[in-house]
């Protein structure tokens, strides 16, 4: 008999492989999350710090300093943000519903969840959200 009707590409293709299987890419997703907001919550700490260590009895100096905590505040506030949007990613691994959208339900594309893992919304509703 010729190879081909032996070889496994004739089989029907799994439905997930190991490394696309649920559990192993939310475990990923987890992992990537995790990481950053460790990454997150520690530049939230160095900000707070830099910001609270301005004493220059230079108002001249001062003054340049407070024009820097202005960049620094608006930093820490989107930190804030996706600190907050990171937990909530995590708690939806948790509960087993990430990578659903969590406005219609449908599955998120894996390429966005690559790109914005900590996104609670698939491209159609974030799309929606933003007219």
């Amino acid at each position: 008999m010729p190879l081909a009707k032996h070889s496994l590409a004739k089989r029907a293709p799994a439905k997930h492989s190991l490394a696309t299987h649920p559990i192993a890419t939310h475990a990923a997703a987890r992992d990537a999350l995790e990481a950053r907001l460790a990454l997150l919550l520690d530049q939230q700490h160095k900000i707070e710090v830099e910001l609270d260590s301005h004493h220059n009895p230079d108002w001249a100096e001062l003054a340049q300093e407070r024009e820097g905590d202005e960049v620094l505040e608006r930093q820490g506030v989107a930190g804030q943000a996706e600190i907050a949007a990171i937990r909530s990613a995590l708690a939806r691994v948790v509960d087993g519903s990430y990578g659903a959208c969590v406005r219609c339900g449908d599955d998120i594309a894996p390429a966005r969840l690559a790109v914005l893992p900590h996104t609670p919304l698939c491209a159609a509703c974030a799309g929606a959200r933003k007219q």
